[in-house]
């Protein structure tokens, strides 16, 4: 990518972009390959970061070891 195209991409908004992307895809994928794409990608929703701190609140790293070698026992 050249400066020139770096600079224009820098510079859409999120929408332009997004239809950028979308377009480069199309482009490179061809139509089934696009299809395809647009029929098993699915945006999240949400926030993972706040989640993620609420369902690990209070736990230790300890704990994660000791559930890892739990888990690890029971697959051996």
């Amino acid at each position: 990518m050249t400066r020139e195209e770096e600079s224009a991409v820098a510079e859409m908004t999120d929408e332009q972009f997004r239809q950028h992307a979308l377009e480069i895809l199309q482009r490179t994928l061809g139509a089934g390959g696009f299809a395809r794409f647009l029929r098993i990608y699915r945006p999240g929703s949400g926030d993972y970061t706040r989640d993620r701190h609420k369902w690990q609140q209070g736990i230790t790293v300890q704990q994660i070891v000791e559930d890892i070698k739990k888990r690890r026992e029971k697959t051996a």
